[in-house]
């Protein structure tokens, strides 16, 4: 069954990216066929895959001009993923879809015929309309939090946008989960933040933490996966197996 999720925090420096090209990067792995949407204008997630962000079709031309999927779609080498790319450009979709009648169903009619296992869609730091088209076309929510203090700012607003998102464009909305990113275990702040979490969330928090990992930090730098750069790290065993975890929770 296809499952479209929209990887979202409107915090930034939270791993969004990191987490959305390594949860894919895994799914993959297991056999899943998995497309990667990058609906950052910083085009984080493009890079991080080590595709150039000078292109003739990105996910601007998707979502304002109605560009087919299949010329825009980009195969990862040495990979069984699939991306949809972005740079800079999309930065005026924003403005440019403010007046469209069917603004915030963009990125669902986009996808409506994309047959992936998994559709993960990397989110701007923000709540305008690029994440509400990600929101309005997902079947589901992944919200990647920080292990520090201020874990829980912020996750008020994005979960009454995620409720309003509901109750009028998206009714089969679900909360996958939240996973916390940048775990470090020396520290008590980490298993703080990790119980506090427990407590709002319960269930809907992943057991698979993310720690700080020097080797994660770095592969996006070499325009790779960490799967790809170093597999034997503790950042890629983590991301193994909290992709086993997403897996598992699906369709629950």
């Amino acid at each position: 069954m296809r499952q479209i999720i929209a990887i979202l925090n409107q915090k930034g420096g939270v791993g969004k990216t990191t987490s959305t090209i390594n949860i894919a990067a895994y799914l993959s792995k297991m056999g899943r066929s998995v497309l990667v949407v990058d609906l950052d204008p910083q085009g984080n997630a493009t890079s991080g895959l080590g595709v150039s962000k000078n292109l003739n079709s990105t996910m601007y031309d998707v979502l304002l001009n109605g560009e087919l999927l299949g010329n825009v779609i980009k195969d990862i080498p040495s990979t069984d993923l699939a991306l949809l790319p972005a740079n800079a450009e999309l930065a005026g979709a924003e403005v440019e879809l403010v007046n469209q009648v069917d603004r915030d169903q963009r990125l669902k009619n986009a996808l409506a015929r994309a047959a992936y296992d998994y559709i993960l869609v990397d989110c701007p730091p923000s709540l305008g309309l690029l994440s509400v088209n990600a929101l309005v076309a997902a079947d589901s929510i992944l919200i990647p939090v920080q292990a520090e203090y201020y874990a829980l700012e912020g996750l008020t607003q994005l979960l009454g946008t995620v409720q309003r998102i509901r109750e009028g464009l998206n009714p089969s909305l679900n909360l996958l989960g939240v996973v916390v990113t940048m775990f470090d275990s020396r520290t008590s702040l980490s298993d703080s933040v990790y119980k506090e979490l427990q407590k709002h969330f319960g269930q809907k928090l992943f057991k698979t933490v993310i720690p700080r990992n020097v080797r994660l930090a770095e592969a996006p730098s070499h325009g790779k996966t960490i799967l790809a750069h170093d597999k034997w790290s503790r950042g890629a065993r983590a991301y193994k197996v909290l992709a086993k975890e997403i897996d598992s929770n699906v369709g629950k």
